[in-house]
């Protein structure tokens, strides 16, 4: 599953990251950021108009804007959800 495609407040894991699909300077921007395989990742938000540009995404505890292109990038595993 893509990170584009994950539904809002669910849990997941980066399994892969294409970074030849993504502009050098953004998969730069990325890298530093903490995107990277393994790591946990949460939509929070999506755009209003149009194709619900930008992402919102959680990642650790800092929330970044993702556009939806990037995003298409990121293969992702989700996670179950915790029982309460």
């Amino acid at each position: 599953m893509k990170l584009e495609n994950l539904p809002r407040r669910r849990p997941a894991v980066i399994t892969a990251i294409d970074w030849a699909a993504l502009p050098a300077g953004e998969g730069k921007r990325l890298r530093a950021l903490g995107f990277e395989e393994g790591a946990n990742v949460v939509v929070a938000h999506r755009g209003v108009f149009g194709g619900a540009d930008p992402l919102a995404v959680t990642l650790g505890r800092m929330t970044v804007a993702l556009r939806r292109v990037h995003a298409a990038a990121i293969s992702i595993r989700q996670e179950q959800a915790e029982e309460a």
